[in-house]
């Protein structure tokens, strides 16, 4: 096997170890006291300026409905959300965090911001045509992946 072929397969190796089936992956350790999923963390981030539907979370964290009623059921347990029914539709129902809620989702939001600046950090040791080549093998990396 090709060394940097192998240097690849261990990379994801520990990235998938790291994840540990979690719906994201960011640097550092969470924050907030509060004891939450990522998936109930990165839900309270999402609805943090804006009320959505259940359907509209799982959309957009491209999760399962399953999994965003358990979790928001779960939220709504310990005061951190609210459902409202939508006034123009009484059958649809949004959901808005508590205050409670709204520091959790910061530090989550301050989380993915902190994540961003350590990738930049690490490609700050590369020239521009070096990053745009670690760019372009990304992407076709994960093209490669979802075949």
């Amino acid at each position: 096997m090709n060394q940097v072929a192998y240097q690849i397969d261990q990379a994801l190796h520990e990235i998938v170890l790291s994840s540990e089936n979690q719906l994201e992956i960011l640097v550092g350790s969470c924050q907030s006291n509060v004891r939450l999923t990522n998936t109930q963390e990165h839900i309270l981030m999402l609805i943090e300026n804006s009320s959505y539907t259940s359907s509209e979370i799982a959309k957009q964290l491209k999760v399962s409905q399953a999994a965003i009623t358990k979790a928001i059921k779960s939220l709504i347990a310990q005061d951190m959300l609210v459902a409202v029914r939508d006034s123009k539709d009484a059958r649809v129902v949004r959901y808005s965090l508590t205050e409670i809620a709204k520091p959790i989702a910061a530090e989550h939001t301050h989380h993915h911001v902190h994540t961003i600046a350590a990738y930049e950090e690490v490609l700050s040791a590369y020239s521009k045509e070096e990053q745009a080549m670690i760019g372009r093998f990304m992407k076709d990396l994960v093209g490669k992946i979802k075949e």
